[in-house]
């Protein structure tokens, strides 16, 4: 039973590849790559955030999530195509809870990679990732109950359904009902 995060994790940040994909650290030269993902009205859909209005913004969201790196608080992979080395997306464990050794991981694709397996296979290292190297008990995933391709996408890999709250979260002047889905170590 994990009882602990590994830290070590961080000594040097963790690139993952895949059959078809390169999993690596977030730089500042990505930034229109990103803005070109969270400025996409079919992307954010979902999120429930502002889409991203200037490069400068997506950059500033890349500085946030290196430093989170380096703060220990968060790892956070840009998922590169491995033939044509084009980003195209991002996947990562943004929220960690200490004290319960558990992580919320969130990701973004591309519209035009949709359908085509590359969030699975980015997944799927990602949650080995964390159960074999960061030692976490849980892994959680916070889901507008709206979004069905990222709930199957979920539950394809034994996510569980652990909550449904109801208006929860303000957004735009709006209250959104969220859905946690859940991962244990020992479901793997």
């Amino acid at each position: 039973m994990n009882l602990k995060i590994n830290d070590n994790v961080f000594d040097q940040f963790p690139n993952i590849e895949t059959k078809n994909l390169v999993l690596e650290s977030f730089m500042i030269k990505d930034a229109e790559e990103i803005f070109k993902i969270r400025s996409d009205d079919r992307v954010t859909k979902y999120l429930d955030r502002d889409n991203h209005k200037t490069v400068e913004e997506s950059g500033s969201m890349i500085q946030s999530i290196i430093k989170s790196f380096e703060d220990k608080t968060g790892i956070n992979w840009i998922i590169r195509e491995k033939i044509s080395f084009e980003v195209i997306g991002y996947i990562g464990y943004w929220n960690l809870i200490r004290e319960n050794v558990r992580a919320e991981i969130g990701y973004a694709l591309k519209p035009e990679y949709w359908g085509k397996g590359y969030m699975s296979e980015a997944l799927l290292k990602v949650i080995e990732f964390g159960f074999n190297d960061f030692n976490l008990h849980s892994i959680m995933g916070n889901v507008n109950p709206q979004n069905k391709r990222s709930i199957k996408l979920l539950e394809k890999y034994g996510f569980k359904k652990e909550a449904h709250f109801r208006e929860d979260y303000l957004y735009n002047g709006k209250y959104l009902d969220s859905e946690i889905y859940c991962l244990l170590e020992k479901d793997l």
